[in-house]
């Protein structure tokens, strides 16, 4: 009975640290997550370089998975090779040994302090960025908190002889030891916990020095399987991705093999370096890191030849309906993930521009199989709009910060109104296109021109939409908004030259009036689609009323 409390206490310990883990990432990654990516970019020049950023984004966001995801999206786009991105992991591996080190010394008469600050700034905190730190404050303190606890707990454990006996017998065997870590660190999704955890059993004496070494081997062997069982390159994606993950993933074997066969001489120089079974399990943890690093870095462009080989590019046909940046692995850090969405809803908007560049192709043809072409690529549209909305729904709305919720509604937004203006292209202009062929019309010289005249305005307009969703640029936004007046005024006048060319009598303005009228009408109704990329940013800059602009914002 005492065994099992003792269990459960460990238990819901090891909760309240992954807790206090998460409050720290996600608090340092919506303050600071553009800023480090920045700083993480620019830092993969070479491998030297990208070792020492991957160690210091790590060490502040108390994570090697959130490192790596960011060194996968850059490896993943094509904007840095292999060579600085396994650099990166390298040096992230160490980081996360440093965040060890630093928690494996006694500073539990802090946590009070951080937790007060951390509650203090995230209540009072005037600014977002405040708020955020003051999550990060609390996280820590939590930390702090959980491995009083995690001590406490295990202290009794020495009169517990049933969980003495059972962790004995599970650790007794160096290479079960190793295993059972590394489930311990999977499961948890974090090394850093797992060998807090395993220095604290270490240093109640629950578990022997040698069991301990093999566990924090076991732990930094099972903090890299998450990236290959969870991140991209499975179900049909690109075997390329899977370079980096699987790179980590030999790093950390390599390591464990060596370690098994020089357990006891490994253990009995850590010994002599320090008593301390606590210290003894956060000193390998370090040194295990900076041997597997000192080991890998000077190797790593042929390391990398070696995965690229392994893990070619994968050469299919393109399929444009299907998503090329949704990274899943990338759901974990908001801001990435919405990034990816918003590229993703970029090549919608490109696909809606082939097909305003199509109906005005079909126009002057009265080519069947474009029209075809055109209303498949409605299809596309849908499959992406989908593709997207899916994707973003799956980001935790815990982790979002007004901002990155905000951006969030935008490219939710942005994409539906995409799909629509998809929906009024193949349901209205191609059906008017289909008749128009069907029967044999002509429209006029000049309705033709008045029709060819907006859709080309239309495409101008497409591209601008995009570029204030991409930039939010507020001099964009306001010409933008401009074009609902621009078109509306060209249907009026093209509405009015119709007329006058029906009194005039013209025969193919009057067999074709009823699609003219309807075709200029569904323009009128595309471009409000796509002038409503302006409003989130003149929402945001207080121009946009109600129902208009401010008198005098168009201009300026």
């Amino acid at each position: 009975m005492q065994a099992t409390r003792v269990l459960l206490e460990l238990a819901g310990n090891v909760v309240l640290l992954l807790w206090g883990l998460h409050m720290v990432q996600s608090g340092l990654t919506r303050a600071l997550g553009g800023d480090l990516r920045r700083i993480l970019g620019a830092g993969l020049r070479n491998r030297w370089t990208a070792f020492l950023s991957g160690m210091g984004i790590t060490m502040l966001l108390q994570s090697s998975t959130a490192t790596g995801l960011m060194a996968t999206g850059f490896t993943a786009n094509g904007l840095v090779s292999l060579m600085p991105a396994l650099a990166v992991m390298l040096g992230a591996n160490v980081g996360s040994t440093l965040i060890v080190q630093v928690l494996a010394f006694d500073v539990t008469h802090v946590a009070p302090v951080l937790l007060l600050g951390g509650f203090l700034a995230f209540r009072r905190g005037g600014r977002t960025r405040s708020r955020d730190l003051g999550r990060v404050a609390i996280g820590l303190g939590l930390m702090l908190l959980s491995l009083h606890l995690l001590v406490a707990t295990i202290a009794p454990a020495e009169n517990a002889p049933m969980l003495r006996r059972m962790l004995g017998m599970l650790t007794a065997d160096p290479v079960v030891a190793v295993l059972l870590a590394a489930i311990l660190s999977w499961a948890a999704h974090s090394s850093v916990a797992a060998i807090l955890l395993i220095a604290s059993l270490a240093g109640g004496g629950v578990i022997g020095p040698e069991a301990a070494v093999a566990m924090v081997a076991g732990a930094n062997l099972g903090s890299a399987i998450n990236p290959i069982v969870e991140g991209p390159g499975g179900d049909g994606h690109n075997p390329a991705a899977r370079r980096l993950p699987v790179g980590n993933l030999v790093n950390r074997i390599a390591g464990c093999l060596i370690v098994l066969p020089l357990l006891g001489p490994i253990t009995a120089g850590l010994q002599t370096l320090s008593p301390d079974a606590t210290r003894l399990a956060a000193n390998f943890h370090l040194a295990f890191n900076l041997a597997m690093a000192a080991l890998f870095i000077g190797p790593l462009p042929w390391f990398a030849r070696v995965l690229t080989r392994l893990f070619p590019e994968r050469v299919a046909v393109a399929d444009p309906g299907m998503p090329l940046y949704l990274d899943r692995s990338a759901l974990r850090v908001p801001h990435l993930a919405i990034a990816n969405a918003a590229r993703e809803a970029l090549r919608m908007a490109d696909a809606v521009d082939s097909m305003l560049r199509g109906a005005l192709d079909v126009l002057h043809s009265d080519d069947r199989k474009r029209v075809q072409e055109i209303r498949r690529m409605d299809d596309v549209l849908d499959r992406l709009h989908d593709a997207i909305k899916h994707y973003l729904t799956q980001i935790n709305v815990e982790d979002l910060d007004e901002r990155d919720a905000r951006r969030v509604s935008d490219v939710l937004t942005f994409t539906i109104n995409l799909e629509h203006v998809g929906d009024i292209v193949d349901r209205n202009l191609m059906e008017a296109a289909s008749k128009k062929i069907r029967r044999k019309l002509r429209f006029s010289t000049e309705g033709a021109a008045e029709i060819a005249g907006m859709l080309e305005r239309l495409s101008e307009t497409q591209r601008l939409a995009a570029a204030v969703f991409v930039s939010g640029d507020i001099r964009s936004a306001r010409a933008l908004m401009r074009e609902k007046e621009v078109i509306r005024d060209l249907e009026t006048s093209a509405t009015e030259a119709h007329f006058a060319r029906l009194r005039a009598g013209r025969t193919e303005s009057v067999e074709t009036s009823a699609l003219h009228l309807d075709i200029l009408r569904d323009l009128r109704r595309i471009n409000a689609h796509l002038v409503a990329a302006a409003y989130p940013v003149l929402d945001q800059s207080g121009e946009l009323l109600p129902s208009r602009l401010k008198h005098g914002a168009t201009h300026g």
